[in-house]
């Protein structure tokens, strides 16, 4: 059997003029078009409106994003006290942008155990000392990267020892190099299961209301010549009824330290219908999605979309009454009960204290 190896494209890139270039996920399929960042609001407006999105992706943007927002505005700045109040509000304003994804403020900590320690040995900031800290901070930020490709790569390898030739997976959401880097999260095992040629078939769930499943999922796995049928998210009971899927892969935007986790919403419907009907229920993530200062589930804050994405969004004419009420959560909350296992980096697991 003879395995080949692709090449999938980062979601986020820093370029050497400090800009990042992300693609414009809210034009696929119909449009490819890349988007060059150098500024703070267009960063935010880009994660806020799901240009960029993906736990792990938007992780790694708000890496490359402090760095090139602080890299742009601090070069005059040369009081200590300052630079320091410019940092906190690029890095807090950021953080804010998407509360529930946990590798946002994780990435930003990271960032921050790099600049605090270094400003704080100055006493003045000549030029040469600010070349020194954004050396440190591009440095940092691109190591950021560099461990979520390993990650990823990783995550497929120990994911794909489940798949065996001619698996029927179900996805949710999109979770493949469009949201995370290379590989993917919850699509990195069906990646090396198609380059070892096990020809794994994905069922992937048009993913209601922004519909990451039809737009991007089936895209990218289709660009890449895996065997993908789409489907309406009420069709998963009918087709598990009918043993037609295998296993359910799935991503994560936070692990609770009691292993509950929240996703995209629909994940803790489908994890009810694959209890019933005895399929495996997989969640996948790096290590820095288990957040294991967030007790249960419930301490997890669930965002609120805008009432458009349902009504209007991806429709040719508005498909709702004007005035209706709408409750859009972007995320809903799994009870650890019903999870399988978590596969990780560093293994595939039952107890998620495993990936902190």
């Amino acid at each position: 059997m003879e395995e080949r190896e692709f090449v999938l494209p980062d979601a986020v890139v820093l370029n050497e003029e400090d800009t990042i270039t992300i693609l414009d996920q809210t034009l696929l399929p119909a449009q490819e078009v890349y988007l060059t960042i150098d500024n703070e609001a267009d960063l935010i407006e880009a994660i806020q409106k799901l240009r960029l999105r993906g736990a792990p992706a938007i992780g790694v943007a708000a890496a490359f994003g402090v760095y090139v927002c602080f890299a742009r505005m601090a070069s005059s700045v040369s009081s200590v006290s300052a630079l320091k109040e410019l940092y906190d509000g690029i890095s807090e304003r950021i953080r804010a942008s998407r509360p529930t994804a946990v590798n946002l403020s994780w990435a930003l900590e990271r960032m921050a155990s790099v600049f605090y320690p270094v400003i704080s040995s100055f006493s003045i900031i000549t030029p040469s000392d600010f070349s020194h800290i954004k050396s440190l901070l591009r440095q940092e930020a691109i190591r950021i990267k560099e461990e979520d490709i390993a990650m990823c790569r990783q995550i497929g390898e120990n994911g794909v020892r489940l798949i065996k030739p001619n698996s029927r997976i179900l996805t949710h959401c999109n979770a493949g190099h469009l949201a995370v880097s290379r590989y993917g999260t919850a699509l990195a095992p069906i990646y090396r299961a198609q380059e070892l040629g096990l020809n794994p078939k994905v069922y992937a769930d048009e993913t209601r209301p922004l519909l990451q499943g039809a737009r991007l999922t089936a895209y990218e796995l289709m660009k890449f010549g895996v065997d993908t049928t789409l489907v309406c998210d009420n069709m998963a009971a009918s087709l598990m009824s009918q043993g037609m899927i295998d296993m359910v892969m799935v991503g994560c935007d936070r692990v609770a330290a009691n292993g509950d986790v929240a996703n995209k919403i629909g994940t803790c419907g489908l994890a009810v219908l694959a209890h019933y009907f005895h399929v495996p229920f997989y969640v996948l993530g790096p290590s820095s999605t288990f957040d294991a200062h967030t007790p249960t589930g419930r301490d997890i804050i669930i965002e609120q979309r805008p009432a458009s994405e349902v009504t209007d969004l991806h429709y040719a004419h508005r498909m709702a009454p004007e005035g209706v009420k709408v409750y859009n959560p972007a995320f809903d909350v799994t009870p650890a009960e019903l999870v399988t296992a978590y596969i990780t980096e560093k293994g595939v697991h039952q107890n998620p204290i495993v990936g902190f």
